[in-house]
C-alpha cells in the first residue's frame, strides 16, 4: 500500500517518537536501526537500506511517497499507545 504525505509531516511523527522508538521499529521489524533512520529522512545506505521512499521537491519539504508503509503504521502505532497512555 502506498501512502503520499509531505517531507515535514513524516519528520513531524519521527520527532514525536518516544526515545527508543526507531530500535523498537527496527527489532520489531528484523531490520537494522539506520534502515528506520533513512525510512524518516536519513541517508545512510552503507549500513541501513532505502525502503522505498520517494521525494519530490515541493512546498512544505516536498511530497513524500511511501511505498511500504509497514515502518510509517509502527510509528503511528507507537504515537497512538503513548497518547493512551497520557490519558489514562
Amino acid at each position: 500500500m502506498t501512502k503520499t504525505i509531505t517531507f515535514n509531516d513524516l519528520r513531524r511523527i519521527k520527532d514525536s517518537l518516544p526515545d527508543g522508538a526507531t530500535h523498537r521499529i527496527a527489532d520489531e521489524l528484523h531490520i537494522t536501526v539506520q534502515t528506520v533512520r533513512n525510512y524518516f529522512g536519513g541517508s545512510n545506505y552503507e549500513y541501513g537500506k532505502n525502503c522505498g521512499l520517494h521525494i519530490e521537491p515541493g512546498p512544505d519539504g516536498g511530497i513524500v511517497v511511501l511505498d511500504d508503509t509497514t515502518i510509517y503504521d509502527k510509528a503511528v502505532a507507537i504515537l497512538e499507545e503513548e497518547e493512551a497512555k497520557k490519558e489514562q
